[in-house]
């Protein structure tokens, strides 16, 4: 199983989002219109969210964990994001454990640790990960970093472990996270020990010889280098990030910034420019969808059918600043699609979406039963 995690930093807008009925006999809004052709293919989700979560932009870091950081030490797993849970379960059966891709901005995945894993924002970069062998000279260099590394990362634990038998209970809590922090990066040095000798996987696609310089060609491109990755099992699991551009949007009709028109204030003029980008992002998810659909995957099935696709945001509404009702779409995995599920408050208590997540997990094959603020798996998806 593989998955995917695609969150809009300007969320989108939920009257173009979500649609009126639910069940399978919905009509799809204006914006899950290009998703026509596969509409069995994903669900959409109404109602969810994390509780107790506010602070629009300042909260956004939450939607894969529904925990901010500030609060990652009252939980067991800090607020480590899904993908890095399901990343961590596949380990070192791929050359990447996780990749982490970003547009325009920072990311969407927190390590256990609370600390935010930073994303490669360069196509070139991820091709090269990818695709370029790395040249023999490099990868003996590589080789003895990874020796040194690990004979400092020893030491350092061996001096840490003796600390902590004449320390104070609060600081050895500390010491404990000092240790997990050790751990992970030693699995890492080895993980990545393990494959450094190995051939990279072959493509015949190509990037453009000039970079693209628009948001629109940067962020089709990044879809093309997923599926590639996916397809290769050069990693099973990447999230992307996508925020705004600095330049050229690449969008006829758009002449102002995303973050400015997400504040459109219902205004109709901001609105429609704002519908042309949000049309954009579920086109190139359409497009995507229906290459993994197209491809087929080692066991006959698709490729879709093997990789879960998680789209949406930790912004309810952008315009103002609401952490509340997640837009969320789940498409392939295995999952039985094809309806608009609702979760409305039962007594004023709220589903959350980390329910979603956690059925998720288990899909993906994580023995576990919870994650985050979960209160078990998300009832009806199945």
């Amino acid at each position: 199983m593989r998955m995917v995690c695609i969150g809009l930093e300007y969320g989108l807008y939920p009257s173009d989002f979500f649609p009126k009925r639910t069940g399978r006999d919905y009509e799809l809004p204006r914006l899950l219109s290009p998703l026509a052709g596969l509409k069995n293919e994903f669900t959409v989700f109404s109602g969810l969210d994390h509780p107790g979560i506010t602070g629009g932009h300042q909260a956004t870091h939450t939607f894969l964990s529904g925990i901010r950081s500030n609060q990652a030490k009252q939980y067991p797993e800090g607020n480590i994001t899904i993908d890095q849970k399901a990343a961590e379960h596949v380990g070192a059966q791929t050359r990447y454990q996780s990749m982490q891709l970003g547009i325009g901005g920072g990311g969407v995945s927190w390590s256990r640790n609370g600390v935010e894993i930073p994303t490669i924002d360069r196509l070139q970069t991820v091709f090269d990960a990818l695709f370029e062998e790395t040249p023999k000279s490099k990868r003996t260099r590589q080789a003895g970093a990874y020796a040194v590394n690990r004979s400092i990362l020893d030491v350092v634990g061996e001096d840490a472990a003796a600390l902590k038998k004449r320390v104070s209970a609060g600081d050895s809590t500390k010491l404990d996270e000092y240790f997990t922090s050790i751990r992970e990066v030693e699995k890492r040095l080895e993980q990545s020990a393990a494959w450094l000798n190995k051939p990279k996987a072959k493509t015949n696609f190509k990037l453009p010889k000039t970079p693209p310089t628009s948001f629109t060609d940067q962020v089709a491109l990044f879809y093309d280098l997923m599926k590639l990755a996916l397809q290769t099992d050069s990693t099973r699991v990447i999230s992307m990030a996508i925020h705004g551009w600095k330049g050229d949007s690449g969008l006829t009709g758009v002449t102002k910034g995303y973050h400015d028109l997400s504040h459109h204030g219902r205004d109709e003029a901001k609105l429609n420019q704002l519908g042309i980008i949000e049309r954009f992002h579920t086109a190139q998810l359409a497009r995507f969808l229906g290459s993994l659909k197209e491809t087929q995957a080692a066991d006959d099935a698709s490729l879709l059918d093997r990789t879960m696709v998680l789209f949406g945001s930790g912004l309810g509404n952008a315009s103002s600043h609401s952490n509340r009702e997640l837009p969320l779409l789940l498409a392939g995995g295995g999952f039985q699609h094809g309806q608009h599920k609702a979760y409305p408050a039962d007594s004023g208590v709220k589903t959350p979406a980390c329910n979603l997540y956690l059925s998720m997990l288990q899909r993906f094959g994580v023995e576990s039963d919870r994650f985050g603020t979960s209160t078990g798996t998300l009832e009806g998806l199945r």
